[in-house]
């Protein structure tokens, strides 16, 4: 669930700068991931925050430079629509959070209906604060079981458009509550956050 690569392209797009002479290092990547699970339940949750270290911005073309974790520099132009570039320091530290979570719900005939439903949200720094911004998407699609297997440990689900896939499920107690005509419910989310704060004292 790691996407680290896309975490770094958002920092990037969105983070910002000050004047150039030796800065402190940023921390290192970090890395949290959580799983809970139960008969008819299942919880995974990751997130990967990657920071980088102002070194310089030029006001008037825009241009920043970012020191990385591992040493190395990254220049970019920040985009026009990048808010309250001007409040930000040579030192300060800029983070983006790349999270990612997935929750696998069993509903009983009624409590659901097939289908699919998307969402999603964006919001930005208010006009004299630090830049940032954060964006968030999420898909759940809820699917018919119409057929398990105990011998296979397998479990057969039909979309909402019909079609049909059997997938393996590894924990064979979620296999005794499940039964044909139930609903598997899954929602996938994933947001990313950016901001920016002064160093640390």
């Amino acid at each position: 669930m790691v996407r680290t690569t896309f975490a770094l392209g958002a920092l990037c797009a969105l983070a910002f700068a000050g004047c150039s002479n030796k800065v402190e290092p940023p921390p290192d990547p970090v890395v949290t991931s959580d799983v809970e699970e139960e008969p008819g339940k299942i919880r995974a949750t990751e997130a990967v925050t990657v920071s980088a270290t102002v070194v310089s911005v030029d006001q008037k073309t825009r241009m920043v430079t970012l020191l990385g974790s591992d040493g190395e520099e990254i220049e970019f132009r920040a985009d026009d629509q990048v808010r309250n570039l001007a409040q930000v320091k040579k030192g300060d530290i800029v983070s983006a959070t790349y999270y990612e979570s997935l929750a696998i719900d069993l509903k009983k005939p009624g409590e659901a209906k097939p289908g699919v439903v998307v969402g999603e949200d964006a919001a930005r720094a208010k006009v004299g604060e630090k830049p940032g911004a954060a964006a968030a998407e999420s898909v759940r699609v809820t699917a018919t079981v119409v057929a398990v297997d105990h011998k296979k440990g397998t479990i057969t689900l039909k979309g909402p458009k019909g079609n049909r896939r059997t997938f393996p499920v590894k924990n064979p107690e979620h296999l005794k509550v499940v039964k044909v005509g139930d609903l598997v419910e899954a929602t996938y989310t994933e947001a990313v956050g950016i901001e920016v704060n002064p160093p640390a004292k």
